[in-house]
């Protein structure tokens, strides 16, 4: 038999619900943002943090954790609503944002790795390399500025063809 009652009342405060919610994205995107960087890849910092907190939020949920559905419905929309606040935040006041999400920091300058920045992030030469080959450069003296960005991409300003003096673009059809 079904207790419709444990299933739909929360056990626990609606307000405690909402706390925990609260600390537990707080404290997660502080780590994330500040001791992980920019490891995350494409995805950004926040939007992974919110899959993976909504996911483990809704499994305790279905898992009778919480001894509720509204609990874990709470505490889902307390994610959902502070990811949206730090974005919201993020958007309206630029001081806000330097905090949020991280500028881009150059990699190579006029041709040259910037090796303390690369240090900085952890990205050694052959990842580097690796990345510019992706994007159909050969040689870093390709290029006159690589950033990662707040994301953890890498962006790539190949320099002219009369500054490197060598055709880097792509191929051009005659017609």
């Amino acid at each position: 038999m079904i207790d419709w009652q444990q299933i739909f009342i929360p056990t626990n405060s609606i307000l405690e619900v909402i706390v925990r919610g609260t600390c537990t994205y707080i404290m997660l995107f502080l780590i994330l943002r500040f001791l992980l960087k920019r490891q995350t890849g494409v995805i950004g910092v926040a939007d992974l943090l919110v899959i993976v907190l909504i996911a483990d939020a809704a499994q305790n949920a279905m898992a009778n954790e919480y001894k509720s559905i509204t609990e874990g419905a709470i505490l889902v929309l307390t994610i959902v609503f502070w990811n949206f606040a730090i974005d919201w935040l993020g958007y309206r006041f630029p001081t806000f944002q330097r905090l949020t999400r991280p500028p881009p920091l150059p990699l190579i300058e006029d041709g040259k790795m910037l090796l303390r920045n690369m240090q900085k992030e952890m990205i050694t030469t052959e990842e580097l390399n690796s990345q510019l080959r992706q994007q159909g450069i050969e040689h870093c003296s390709e290029v006159k500025k690589a950033f990662i960005e707040g994301d953890g991409s890498i962006s790539v300003i190949r320099k002219d063809k009369g500054e490197t003096g060598r055709e880097t673009g792509p191929l051009k059809e005659i017609a």
